[in-house]
Formats: C-alpha cells, sequence, structure tokens
C-alpha cells in the first residue's frame, strides 16, 4: 500500500486500541459526566419553566393592575367631573344669593334715601312754613306796633274787635 493509503486506512490493532480508549471514555462519561450534566441540564430547565411561569404571573399581574388602573383613572375622573359639577352649582348658586342679597340691599338702600329724601323735603317745607310763619309774626308784629303807636288806632281796632265778638 502506498504511504498515503496507509495514513488514510487504519490498521486493525489501532482500531482495537481506539475502540477500548473510546471505550473507557464513554464509561468515564457515563459514570462521572452524565449524571452531573444532565442533572444541570434539568436544574436548568426547571429554573427556566420557574421563570417563565413567574414572568407569565407578573404578565397576569401587570394586566390586573392596569385594569385597576384603568378602573381608577375613570373613577377618578368620575369624581372629578362630580366635584367639579358640584363646585360649579355651588358657585353658580352663591353667585345668585350674592346677586339676590345686592339687588334687595340696593333696594333698601334706594327706600332709606326715598324716605331720607322725603323727611328733608318734610324738614325743609317745615322749616320754610316756620319762617314765613316768623317772618308774619314779625311782620304782623311790626305792623301792629306801627299801628297801634296811635292812641286813636288803639281804640278804633279793640271797638273792631268788639264788635266782632258781639257779632258771632
Amino acid at each position: 500500500m502506498t504511504l498515503l493509503a496507509s495514513l488514510i486506512t487504519p490498521s486493525f490493532g489501532l482500531l482495537v486500541w481506539m475502540l477500548i480508549g473510546f471505550g473507557i471514555l464513554v464509561f468515564i462519561l457515563a459514570k462521572f459526566a452524565w449524571p452531573v450534566i444532565t442533572k444541570s441540564i434539568a436544574q436548568r430547565e426547571a429554573y427556566i419553566e420557574n421563570q417563565l411561569a413567574e414572568a407569565e404571573k407578573v404578565k397576569n399581574e401587570l394586566a390586573n393592575l392596569s385594569k385597576k388602573h384603568d378602573e381608577m383613572m375613570a373613577q377618578t375622573k368620575a369624581e372629578r367631573d362630580k366635584i367639579l359639577g358640584d363646585a360649579r352649582k355651588i358657585s353658580e348658586k352663591m353667585y345668585e344669593d350674592a346677586k339676590i342679597k345686592a339687588n334687595n340691599e340696593a333696594t333698601a338702600l334706594i327706600e332709606d334715601a326715598k324716605k331720607a329724601i322725603n323727611f328733608e323735603k318734610m324738614k325743609a317745607i317745615i322749616d320754610v312754613k316756620n319762617e314765613i310763619a316768623n317772618l308774619s309774626i314779625d311782620i304782623a308784629e311790626k305792623l301792629i306796633r306801627k299801628e297801634l303807636s296811635d292812641k286813636d288806632k288803639q281804640n278804633q281796632l279793640v271797638e273792631d274787635w268788639m264788635k266782632g265778638i258781639n257779632q258771632n
């Protein structure tokens, strides 16, 4: 055989020793390495399954939390709208109450002002009448003094007055 052919095809003895070495290697691996490797693979598989289960659980919890969040947001919005509506109603009522109160106060002030004006008017009329009366008395007094300054006129006045009394 040629050199190249002898390198490619091994001899029978070499094949036996290779099979014995391979058998020992398989035995050592089967005895010591395979249980550790299979145990490690089983542990890794269990860990991955646990992680997947945990991820699914977290995903479900997240979905539940998302639903709860959406519900709470909707409830919060509804409460906010209700509070704003109530506040708006209260504000409008307070505005209307204040408007009515202001109108009532304005009406009362106008009425008081009218009464005060009428009072002052009546007071001015009375003052004018009193002044006219005082002026009339002063004028009458001056006229009477002037008329009564003469004795004849005094006697004539008394006689006229007595005639007026007797006729009644």
